[in-house]
């Protein structure tokens, strides 16, 4: 079945609507004390919604942006896994369920089934609203989405699942519940397992630990990286993230205070996917992926790539595509940060 069309603007109409009844000014101090609070080092300190004000101020504030950068990870997941089609959702951390949005737009309501969403959270607001948005919805998955309070990152285990989404969720917790909840996360997961985080160095950080967790738990991972290996980049002195445009309305300007119809959504994200009993993988990792926006030039294209065969250590390449390569030089011309790369570029340089 295919994703229901436009998911993206039937969640901001869900949004819009829920702004309406709320007074501009009480919207826009609800939301800089969470930014206030969200900004902040200690993961204690991460406030909580104390209200449906505060709900409804951070999911304006935030959800589209979220929904982006989760629909743009799972898209990235089915991308290399074509044929996989979860059946079974468990959003762990899920809030109001900007992830649950993103799997009914990379999957719709699943081939000939109607994919069963759990959101498990501990903020009783969040899964209110999470609700009630999800009332609004044309797809029958999100529509028929269970949202259940619980703790996040106990010693107790997750329920199982064939796809496990952790988005925006790590940076709130403490390193040992952190690890907890990754662990559990892997598993709880029958196919697949995504952790999506803010763009940052501190984000990526979190994404690489629980991407190590994941690989230590018998995971493979099939984006953004192009192997399983140690990521080639050099630990503090740089960070893999990408971008997402987010389209706002009127209403988000006002919550947020800009002028711009736009922003840019920086996130950094894993996802991987548990092999099948015989050991082969349900899809396989690009050649090459772009990590920096690629530079055109004359008559050439420069391409920074990270690549690297499964099980070995990854490699970062510069690649030099030139107009002589036409078929790869119309390719590279038309390729954006954070796409992956299959063609054969024309001559690379390592980069160090």
């Amino acid at each position: 079945m295919l994703a229901p069309l436009h998911i993206d603007e039937e969640l901001r109409d869900a949004l819009a609507g829920l702004l309406d009844g709320l007074p501009p000014r009480r919207a826009a101090g609800a939301v800089e004390r969470l930014i206030a609070g969200y900004r902040g080092s200690d993961p204690a300190g991460v406030p909580v919604l104390r209200d449906r004000a505060d709900v409804v101020a951070y999911a304006a504030y935030r959800m589209p942006a979220t929904f982006e950068a989760a629909a743009a990870a799972l898209g990235a997941l089915a991308d290399r896994a074509p044929d996989l089609d979860p059946a079974t959702h468990l959003d762990v951390g899920g809030g109001t369920g900007a992830a649950v949005w993103a799997a009914a737009a990379t999957w719709g309501d699943g081939g000939g089934h109607t994919r069963a969403t759990t959101v498990l959270d501990r903020a009783e607001p969040a899964l209110a609203l999470g609700r009630e948005l999800a009332e609004t919805s044309e797809s029958a998955a999100v529509r028929a989405a269970e949202w259940r309070r619980a703790p996040i990152g106990t010693d107790g285990g997750l329920p199982a699942a064939d796809l496990v989404t952790v988005s925006y969720v790590l940076g709130e917790l403490p390193e040992n519940v952190r690890h907890r909840l990754v662990d559990a996360a892997a598993e709880a997961a029958g196919r697949a397992v995504v952790i999506v985080e803010p763009g940052t160095p501190a984000g990526y950080g979190r994404v690489i630990e629980a991407r190590g967790r994941l690989i230590d738990a018998g995971l493979r991972v099939l984006a953004p990286c192009p192997h399983s290996g140690a990521c080639p980049l050099e630990p503090g002195a740089d960070w893999c993230h990408f971008a997402v445009r987010v389209s706002r309305s009127s209403l988000h300007r006002q919550v947020k205070g800009g002028s711009l119809a736009y922003e840019d959504e920086k996130f950094s994200y894993v996802a991987a996917v548990r092999p099948d009993p015989d050991g082969t993988l349900p899809g396989a990792p690009a050649g090459a992926r772009i990590v920096r926006r690629p530079q055109l030039r004359k008559g050439q294209v420069l391409l920074d790539l990270c690549t690297g065969p499964d099980g070995e250590r990854g490699g970062l390449r510069r690649a030099t595509v030139t107009r002589r390569h036409r078929p790869a030089y119309r390719a590279a011309r038309d390729a954006a940060w954070g796409d992956t790369w299959d063609e054969e570029p024309g001559g690379e340089e390592a980069r160090e």
